[in-house]
């Protein structure tokens, strides 16, 4: 019987103060693959696939839920209620400070660039870690990062936050500039979990240092359970090899190669 997780190998990744699994497949420079809700599912499983064939070392760790677990609406409610009321390594609110486990995905960039060489490593968040990318670049070997459609925080309180500290936006901004290094983020543009504010945003602080992909509703590969959201995974539209959504994971595939030299 195949299963999404056939030729990743599993192994545990503790910093001293968390432990979490972590999958990996491929050869060559490192990109972590940081999930959406309600977890690590087989669309996160095959983006992954394809960045390893293109040429790189791919780390997904598993932050909740359970691995290659197909999404469901019941099972996403489930985890998003764990994650908002019990889980304290993520704030689902907070306008000023990233979450607590962008420490752990730090240390884990430290050490897959110590094992895969290259320039540095890549990392994408999608949708709940969607910032999580931007917050990394405090840790000097991470040098190619994406938000897809970063959701955090909630709330129209929240709408023109990134969810990271000032200290982490303006350390990014300097790397950007010294560095001369750049930024991806991708929605819908229709989705209301990743508002109009928060690109405005990105694109304020960071200028052409960004590049911003907002994509139609039509983009999108039909999905039943919900509205145009999950660019690279839930609503890639594989169908369509030449349209814009697997124009965009190719443009992303293609900024990890140039920016890691896979």
């Amino acid at each position: 019987m195949t299963s999404a997780l056939d030729g990743f190998t599993r192994f545990e990744f503790d910093d001293g103060q968390w432990t979490r699994e972590v999958y990996r497949i491929g050869t060559g420079p490192a990109v972590i693959v940081i999930h959406e809700m309600p977890g690590l599912h087989p669309g996160v499983l095959a983006f992954a696939r394809d960045v390893a064939a293109a040429g790189m070392t791919v780390f997904c760790p598993s932050l909740f839920g359970k691995p290659a677990k197909t999404v469901s609406i019941g099972y996403a409610l489930g985890e998003i209620a764990k994650t908002l009321c019990v889980r304290r390594e993520f704030n689902a609110w907070a306008t000023d400070r990233s979450s607590p486990i962008v420490d752990w995905l730090r240390a884990l960039a430290r050490q897959a660039h110590k094992e895969c060489g290259g320039k540095g490593v890549g990392a994408v968040g999608m949708c709940f870690t969607g910032g999580f990318a931007l917050a990394m670049m405090t840790e000097p070997s991470v040098v190619a990062p994406v938000m897809s459609q970063p959701s955090l925080p909630f709330g129209k309180k929240g709408a023109g936050s990134l969810g990271c500290s000032a200290v982490e936006i303006a350390c990014a901004r300097t790397r950007f500039e010294t560095e001369d290094l750049s930024l991806l983020a991708l929605r819908f543009s229709s989705d209301k979990l990743v508002p109009d504010e928060r690109f405005e945003t990105l694109r304020r602080e960071f200028g052409d240092r960004v590049e911003t992909v907002e994509l139609a509703d039509a983009d999108a590969a039909p999905n039943a359970a919900m509205a145009p959201h999950s660019v690279l995974t839930l609503h890639l539209n594989r169908a369509d090899p030449l349209g814009p959504t697997m124009q965009t994971r190719d443009k992303v595939i293609a900024f990890f190669k140039a920016r890691t030299a896979a």
